[in-house]
């Protein structure tokens, strides 16, 4: 047999196992929200991204010298960091009597050019502090409000191609938005490109709420945060069944990134069991 015949035979014999490998990897990649100090740790486990704060790395309040050393380190990174959460702080209200437009979005603005910058394209919208509601202020008219200060956020995100994604918290964090129900609610009349949804796994584990919610968030679904309900410890750690819920992310034709947003007692120790076990319900949920 020459060469070329025995180069063609092997090539057809690993066809079979090239495709599967393709379909693990078309699986969501996995990452942590943690510090940049743990890529080469976390690089060597497998990970493929790490989910730094937004507002440790680009808030206006962050000096440019800071700022550009943190560029340097995000550029030299193993791991991908393309989505940031920790959005906006407690200092600034979103609804409300205290609420300053100009404020805001002067804010978002700059945190967004620096996301640019720095290749970060989704920034988590969180930020219990900034939405939650203060105590006599009316729900109906803060959700309007809301729903209007996050279109005029999407639009300066629009202008620096990035995307805002509010996630849903659970009651004991906000007493606001607190089902993916409500986010989704919020997304469809924000009715903007780059205001999306981030689905997050352990608050929907801590409120009960149904795996199915995820279904109507896919027209806007772009990120994924997930922990185990007990503790908000890493996948794995009590054997938290997670495959209900991804298995309505696949449903729902996510390909998009999960991202660990846990507690560690002992990163080494147990960040490779985790990758293992999350990897292992993805493969069941996905197959």
């Amino acid at each position: 047999m020459k060469l070329y015949q025995k180069l063609l035979f092997a090539l057809l014999f690993c066809l079979p196992f090239m495709q599967s490998n393709a379909q693990k990897r078309g699986l969501p990649k996995i990452g942590v929200a943690t510090s940049m100090e743990n890529d080469s740790l976390l690089a060597a486990a497998g990970f493929a991204h790490i989910e730094e704060g937004a507002r440790k790395l680009f808030a206006p309040s962050v000096p440019d010298t800071a700022y550009h050393r943190f560029l340097g380190r995000i550029r030299a990174m193993k791991l991908d960091l393309v989505t940031c959460n920790l959005f906006l702080p407690g200092t600034i209200r979103l609804t409300g009597r205290e609420a300053n437009e100009k404020e805001i979005l002067g804010y978002v603005d700059t945190l967004m050019q620096r996301a640019r910058e720095a290749g970060v394209k989704i920034i988590v919208f969180g930020s219990a502090g900034a939405r939650k509601l203060q105590e006599g202020q009316d729900s109906a008219t803060a959700l309007r409000e809301l729903i209007a200060i996050s279109r005029k956020m999407a639009d300066v995100a629009k202008k620096y191609d990035r995307i805002i994604a509010m996630e849903n918290l659970n009651k004991s964090e906000d007493n606001f938005i607190n089902s993916l129900s409500i986010v989704t609610h919020i997304a469809q009349a924000v009715n903007h490109p780059n205001f999306r949804v981030t689905v997050d796994i352990y608050h929907m584990l801590r409120e009960g709420e149904d795996p199915a919610s995820i279904l109507a968030a896919a027209p806007y679904l772009v990120h994924c945060h997930i922990a185990e309900k007990e503790g908000r410890r890493a996948p794995g750690t009590a054997g938290q069944d997670f495959r209900p819920y991804l298995a309505m992310l696949k449903k729902a034709g996510y390909k998009g990134r999960i991202t660990m947003e846990c507690g560690w007692k002992n990163m080494p120790e147990e960040c490779r069991p985790a990758l293992a076990y999350l990897t292992q319900q993805l493969n069941e949920a996905y197959e």
